[in-house]
């Protein structure tokens, strides 16, 4: 039995949940690899058939973002393969156990699919096209240098001769991988950086594509669960033998000590029973908590002497107390769901002591452990299929619906069981993001230039609720995103103080797209915007005397300058916001061209976004990105909030969480100023810059600063 599995549930989901470090990779073919079709093994990234179809594996997860095609494209490059004939297929979280996670971290998120994957997939092609080649010149009997690699077809150059890779795989898979391998350069590239068409959109195109919510397996039921709405609350009686006669039920079970299900033959008709269920709540001590009293809490943060420290450089404290004059806001945010499109869902089998789910998720390890955990079983009993997800945005990297629907189907024994939340409990029962207010402080000379700048953060800690274990002497760098050395683009302000003072509630929070990025840039943003206007200089110009020590932030902050012709004459009411940010490893600006009308009413016009995430791997794919953060973003800002009353979320569904719409949604223009050297992340950076590009414009027209969010029902209307 190999050591991985050996490895305790606990200490293996502990350990997936906090991957980030290095990874021990083995090149040769483990044993029980494969779930496509049969083909040839170069390494453990691709198989090749005979027709040249080329499958590469895929570790993470796609969930819309389009990790699937930019992965593959990875290894497609460097194994010259063409790409027509390229297909791509999850690897199984227990094959990855099994083999010693010889395919390395399978969670999906923080903008790490493409770049914390990129050197050992790539170095994976290579190796699979190093050993093409060498089965080739073998066949020739000529020497391996002789020979060359492009479109999926091996060259001899003195003669001529070709092998398409279909015709020598099956010999170039009995060959030993090698071990060293050099990968290309960026000018031998010749699928990396091209816009290539996504494997994924077809099967979506086309409604083959099986969403986890999609699966239907032979004597399949379905479950519905009602939580306890107030969080923290326990599940104290119900009454079964009043629903237990409805039509098509199965059985109402316990699953957990606040939870409770229906398994009925259709889930429309588990869900109507469960609405008819008497059930009474322990709802505990919080049921008495409402948004305004954590409010409040907050509040006691902004002040406070005790606060984590984020990133201190000089004397705050004389900077601000010999200041010629000082500026000061405070801003909020307010509670975020995910919102996903497919509700959380999950459906599981438990049969002769091993539990076999169906499930999207953006940890397969996590999904893996979380199962054998919720089971009582080894690892090794564990059978996990992994499929797209319709939304994940942090959401699907918790496990708790996983675990919900293996603990309902050990009830049931021999059937599968697939468990879907309605949209009120997927809406009522997230890991939302953090409630936070931020309190900002700036001092100016005589000349208008920045002395000093103090930020303090007062909200909840994701880690502290989450992942404890994460905590680094009791704080949480995950509040400070967008405000550390490498992506606060203002370091040429001499006197600086960014802190943190923990506010915790009974909300469970979580990582949600852009985490605390998305607040932190907001926040201070909008407020260099009030501190340039302060100090009577253009908002372009003053972040530009800021970033002398920062050529990165600068770069794209001109990028987008000069697309967005910055400072030339728009159309009559149309006036234009800027912002920038730095995170997730890539640097970002926004510039937002919005109107308002004499009744208050809001139009976005237009929003350019330049990015600089090094390299690029798939444009058009970014250019997604870019669109669809902005629609995260911008709901957030404009629209969506969950507040808390008697110790429940208020919502229930998007009529009163609404989202961007259609008719909502701006212009959205990419320049992409790729400045080479690293990789970073594309799906989070840009929902940044967004909402504050979109605000800081909103004071051009109107001169009002809106610092409560979301925006709705701000009046508008011109001071």
């Amino acid at each position: 039995m190999n050591h991985t599995i050996q490895l305790g549930r606990r200490s293996f989901l502990t350990s997936v949940a906090a991957v980030g470090g290095g990874l021990s990779l083995g090149w040769s073919i483990p044993k029980a690899a494969a779930q496509s079709a049969n083909g040839a093994e170069l390494g453990i990234w691709a198989v090749i058939q005979p027709d040249d179809t080329t499958i590469i594996r895929i570790a993470r997860s796609e969930m819309g973002q389009g990790t699937l095609t930019g992965l593959a494209q990875l290894v497609a490059d460097e194994l010259d393969a063409d790409w027509r004939f390229v297909k791509a297929e999850y690897v199984a979280p227990e094959v990855n156990l099994a083999n010693k996670r010889a395919w390395g971290d399978m969670s999906t998120g923080g903008s790490r699919g493409i770049r914390a994957s990129v050197d050992y997939v790539r170095k994976g092609g290579a190796v699979g096209r190093a050993m093409l080649i060498e089965a080739a010149a073998k066949q020739w009997g000529v020497p391996a240098g002789e020979c060359s690699a492009a479109m999926s077809v091996i060259t001899h150059k003195p003669t001529g001769k070709r092998l398409r890779y279909g015709e020598i795989a099956a010999e170039a898979a009995k060959l030993t991988p090698p071990t060293d391998v050099k990968v290309k350069t960026p000018a031998e590239w010749t699928l990396i950086g091209r816009g290539v068409k996504r494997l994924d959109t077809p099967d979506k195109l086309s409604g083959k594509t099986v969403f986890a919510i999609d699966v239907r397996l032979p004597n399949m039921l379905s479950a519905a669960i009602a939580q306890c709405p107030v969080f923290g609350g326990k599940l104290k009686s119900f009454d079964a033998s009043k629903v237990s006669a409805m039509k098509g039920v199965q059985k109402v079970v316990q699953v957990d000590d606040s939870t409770v299900a229906v398994v009925a033959d259709k889930w429309f008709l588990a869900k109507t029973a469960l609405a008819a269920l008497p059930i009474v709540w322990d709802e505990g001590p919080n049921a008495t908590v409402n948004s305004k009293q954590i409010d409040e809490l907050l509040k006691t943060g902004l002040d406070a002497k005790e606060a984590a420290l984020g990133q201190r450089h000089g004397d705050i404290d004389a900077a601000l107390a010999g200041a010629a004059s000082k500026v000061e806001a405070v801003y909020g945010t307010q509670y975020q769901n995910h919102a996903t499109l497919e509700p959380m869902n999950c459906t599981a089998k438990w049969d002769d002591g091993k539990i076999e789910i169906w499930v999207g998720s953006q940890n397969g390890d996590a999904s893996l452990a979380a199962a054998a955990e919720a089971a009582g079983v080894r690892l090794d009993a564990v059978i996990v299929h992994k499929h797209h997800l319709g939304g994940g945005f942090g959401r699907r990297g918790q496990q708790d619906y996983v675990r919900q629907a293996v603990l309902i189907a050990k009830q049931i024994p021999g059937r599968p069981v697939q468990l879907i939340w309605s949209r009120e409990e997927d809406m009522q029962h997230g890991f939302y993001r953090p409630i936070t207010q931020c309190k900002l402080t700036a001092g100016l000379d005589a000349q208008g230039n920045v002395t000093g700048l103090h930020a303090r953060i007062s909200g909840q800690s994701i880690l502290a609720y989450l992942a404890p274990q994460r905590m680094e002497n009791g704080v949480d760098r995950v509040a400070f995103q967008g405000w550390t050395p490498e992506e606060f683009g203002y370091m040429a302000i001499p006197n600086l103080l960014i802190d943190h003072a923990v506010r915790n509630t009974h909300v469970p929070v979580g990582f949600w797209r852009g985490v605390n990025t998305n607040q932190n840039a907001l926040y201070m943003e909008c407020f260099i915007d009030e501190v340039a206007h302060a100090a009577k200089q253009d908002p372009l110009e003053f972040r530009r005397s800021l970033m002398t020590k920062n050529p990165k932030h600068l770069a794209v902050l001109n990028a987008v300058a000069e697309r967005a012709s910055w400072g030339t004459p728009l159309p009559k009411g149309v006036y234009r916001g800027i912002a920038q940010n730095g995170g997730f490893g890539s640097y970002t600006a926004a510039v937002a061209e919005v109107s308002v009308s004499t009744k208050g009413e809001l139009k976005i016009h237009r929003i350019v976004c330049a990015s600089d995430p090094g390299h690029v791997v798939n444009p058009d794919q970014v250019a997604g990105q870019i669109e669809g953060s902005f629609v995260f973003g911008l709901s957030s800002v404009l629209f969506s909030k969950i507040t808390i009353d008697k110790g429940r979320v208020e919502q229930s569904n998007f009529n009163d969480n609404q989202v961007m719409r259609l008719a909502d949604m701006p212009k959205v223009e990419s320049v992409l100023v790729p400045s080479g050297g690293f990789w970073g992340g594309v799906g989070e950076p840009t929902i940044a810059v967004a909402g504050p590009a979109v605000l800081n414009a909103i004071f051009a027209a109107t001169g009002k600063r809106i610092r409560a969010l979301p925006l709705s029902p701000a009046d508008l209307r011109a001071a």
